[in-house]
């Protein structure tokens, strides 16, 4: 990372390549052990395995949800529709109280916050934490799921953008 190529000009970063790659945006979102709603923004998400049903999430570290999510056993991922890019906005920002004022939500069958108006979601129980470079893998078995017709929000080279079907 930071080396420079045959021309001596300097050569791609992860996160310059990493930022060709579109991905969908997703809200994670869980109770803490008082019981009040958090989440937070995450792009490092994807299906795992149909049989069992399996996805994984990436959170960073030093995240201030990371402890609190591990810790609740369970998480529910929103994929967000096109129309929610100041949801994805509001759940990146830090700090991370006051994310859910004002925003629509309903409870997942696990009891965390589902967000109104998300294109897919899954509701997960926690099944493994593997420790990766500054992150967390989170591998979560869903227990339930529900999908819409609504086109995604998706990231791509820096900027929210969506894709119509």
């Amino acid at each position: 990372m930071g080396r420079l190529d045959a021309d001596g000009q300097p050569a791609a970063t992860l996160r310059s390549v990493m930022a060709c790659f579109p991905t969908g945006v997703t809200v994670v979102t869980t109770r803490d052990a008082q019981g009040a709603p958090m989440g937070l923004t995450v792009n490092s998400f994807t299906s795992v395995s149909l049989e069992p049903p399996l996805v994984l999430v990436c959170i960073g570290r030093s995240t201030g949800s990371h402890d609190r999510l591990i810790a609740s056993g369970v998480f529910t991922v929103s994929v967000l529709s096109e129309a929610q890019e100041e949801i994805a906005r509001r759940f990146a920002r830090q700090p991370s109280e006051g994310r859910f004022d004002g925003v629509p939500w309903s409870q997942a069958p696990s009891g965390n916050p589902l967000l109104e108006g998300a294109t897919a979601w899954l509701d997960c129980s926690i099944e493994e934490l593997m420790q990766a470079g500054d992150h967390t893998i989170i591998l979560g078995r869903a227990q339930s799921c529900g999908a819409s017709d609504t086109p995604a929000l998706l990231f791509h080279r820096g900027a929210l953008t969506s894709v119509k079907p």
